[in-house]
């Protein structure tokens, strides 16, 4: 029987990332766990996918867009599971047990992982707290905790949103109550946070969140979201 599980993972001049992300999947390949790995890439100018090819992953172009590149990569997609990560997320170890576990136990469920930062102090914690909370109770993890969805599930509500932004929330509206924790940790990059600042870039997303939810049109958000 074929592994159950395609990861998709979007790119763009993801080389200084993608290399730690594909490594730590290594435990889903000696599980049996993994078929195969996708790499979305939206015209990297990089090393992102020679480093792809050399590591085993499949490989998809087109046009840049996280939420485009997503669903071209979930559309390549042909295992019974899809796992997507973000190329500066890295899956802590024990990782593999936890996704086999709920594809046991929740066969027609989403499940997403627990947040933390690849840095230590107060704002990531809180950041990364709040991130949880509102993944728990609102049901609203974003791209960067994974996701992790049958694939009968993604074709059901209509695929991934094709969206330049806000693509992971709309996608977990439609499955609310539908979602669950798959237990474990994921760990991304912290580097925009330092880069803007923990306060000013938790409140610009926080202020796209609000805007979203209020109706605003992704494509205005996003250009908005690219200027700054």
């Amino acid at each position: 029987m074929p592994a159950p599980l395609s990861v998709v993972i979007p790119t763009l001049n993801a080389a200084e990332t993608l290399l730690g992300c594909l490594e730590a999947l290594f435990e889903g390949l000696f599980d049996g766990l993994i078929q195969e790995v996708i790499v979305s890439d939206g015209g990297s100018d990089d090393a992102t996918c020679a480093i792809a090819t050399e590591l085993g992953a499949r490989t998809v172009s087109g046009s840049a867009g996280r939420g485009g590149q997503i669903a071209r990569g979930c559309g390549a997609a042909r295992a019974q599971w899809v796992l997507v990560l973000h190329a500066d997320t890295r899956l802590q170890p024990g990782w593999a047990q936890a996704v086999a576990a709920h594809m046991t136990d929740a066969p027609d469920r989403a499940g997403y992982f627990w947040l933390r930062f690849d840095v230590a102090g107060i704002a990531p914690a809180l950041v990364s707290r709040w991130a949880n909370l509102r993944a728990r109770v609102l049901g609203l993890p974003y791209g960067d905790q994974g996701l992790m969805l049958p694939r009968d599930l993604l074709v059901q509500v209509g695929g991934y949103p094709d969206l330049p932004l806000m693509e992971d929330v709309a996608l977990a509206r439609v499955l609310r109550g539908r979602l669950r924790p798959l237990g474990h940790i994921a760990v991304t990059s912290a580097d925009r946070y330092v880069a803007e600042g923990w306060v000013r870039r938790g409140a610009r997303n926080l202020w796209c969140l609000a805007r979203y939810g209020l109706g605003a049109d992704p494509e205005t958000l996003a250009r908005a979201y690219r200027r700054r």
